[in-house]
């Protein structure tokens, strides 16, 4: 823990921040593939099962500005312990609730640890990396939210299956707490120019919410982030009950789809700064096209499927809508001065959680009174159609300008 130049490479400190990410993301993620058990226990409706995820990110809507704001005056190191703490906590508090509305309850405590280490991370990244690698970095810290989700899933429903999903989480939750506290001890805040303080505090924000790029990438994302989490929260509950596949493997494939996410981050990332130099909008434009194609398919998809059909649908869907997140934030924090880069990062995650809000009980729902999964993917492929064109309009602009 010593404060020479190897201690403080930055490499080394994306080390400590990519730990963080994994265990807040392996515990705030598992929201998804223990939402099967979750709902076998309580007796929920699929628009119910919806609300789990939803209740986590309404934490995260409430934190991630606050959050943002303060990690731009105290830094990084401090709040890695604190996130992890109140993250932590309330999942021991959630395996032991038997009543369905105060488990939303510490779900949504738990997502201000959950979301609010987005912009705590990012401002960690912004701090550490220059623009030319600060995709590649981002990519990679980001890579720790689908890498800790696919561990949830790889760990979680057999360990779930087999014990019960009540200890499981309990031991995990604990796991997040030591792990957390251990990259507190590492983790160190780089010399930099003095953090922001209260003064024009209220004008920053004020000019960050006018800021019309930031808000319709809030929009374009927090939709792709309504497609991501209808994906995790249903695609268990979708390949078991409706296309037949066993429960085990089922959750393999959710497995495979954060794998190919995690690859994804890294590689659109590398991508964006190397081929496109820099240019954000072009990769999430492409990333929404891929997502609306492979939604189209997993609506006409028979029972019993092919496995070939089925895992490449899975892979590309995976690598496209869960790999878009360290674009994204480097998109948002890109079009603002680099002292609001903390709560741009808290304005984006904070509405963009909306859409994750919203969109897994809607897609639930819409299974509820159909009677179909179909509709509700076709109606998620029209939402990513949308998004496409809307980051292509952006793409423009900012070549324009």
């Amino acid at each position: 823990m010593g404060s020479g130049p190897t201690a403080m490479n930055p490499w080394r400190m994306l080390v400590w921040l990519f730990i963080g990410q994994i265990l807040i993301a392996f515990i705030g993620r598992s929201v998804s593939p223990l939402g099967v058990f979750i709902g076998d226990s309580l007796h929920l409706t699929n628009a119910q099962i919806g609300m789990l995820p939803a209740a986590l990110f309404f934490g995260q809507f409430v934190a991630s500005i606050p959050f943002g704001i303060l990690v731009d005056r105290v830094g990084t190191k401090r709040l890695i312990l604190v996130l992890s703490l109140t993250l932590g906590i309330s999942f021991m508090l959630v395996s032991v609730t038997f009543h369905f509305i105060l488990l939303l309850a510490f779900m949504a405590i738990g997502g201000i640890g959950y979301g609010a280490y987005h912009p705590v991370s990012t401002r960690g990244i912004l701090d550490w990396f220059e623009t030319t690698n600060r995709g590649t970095a981002m990519g990679i810290k980001q890579m720790g939210v689908t890498a800790g989700s696919a561990l949830a899933a790889f760990l979680l429903v057999p360990l779930s299956d087999q014990f019960g999903w009540r200890p499981v989480l309990f031991i995990s939750a604990a796991v997040l707490i030591i792990g957390g506290t251990i990259a507190y001890l590492f983790y160190r805040d780089p010399p930099k120019e003095k953090l922001a303080t209260s003064t024009g505090m209220w004008k920053q924000m004020a000019a960050v919410g006018k800021n019309r790029h930031l808000l319709l990438i809030t929009v374009g994302a927090g939709t792709l982030s309504a497609g991501q989490m209808s994906l995790n929260t249903y695609l268990i509950l979708y390949t078991n009950q409706i296309l037949l596949i066993p429960l085990v493997l089922a959750g393999m494939l959710l497995v495979i789809s954060e794998i190919s996410g995690s690859s994804g981050r890294i590689i659109w990332g590398i991508v964006s700064d190397k081929l496109f130099h820099g240019n954000r909008f072009i990769i999430l434009c492409i990333i929404a096209i891929i997502s609306a194609g492979c939604a189209l398919v997993m609506g006409v998809l028979p029972a019993e499927p092919p496995v070939i059909l089925l895992v490449t649908t899975v892979i590309l869907f995976g690598f496209s809508i869960a790999g878009y997140n360290g674009i994204w934030l480097n998109a948002a924090t890109e079009v603002v001065p680099k002292e609001q880069s903390g709560l741009a990062s808290g304005f984006t995650t904070s509405f963009g959680a909306w859409g994750v809000i919203l969109g897994p009980p809607l897609f639930g729902l819409i299974t509820d009174v159909t009677g179909s999964f179909q509709v509700a993917w076709f109606t998620l492929a029209t939402l990513m159609a949308i998004v496409s064109i809307l980051f292509f309009v952006l793409h423009y602009q900012m070549r324009r300008s």
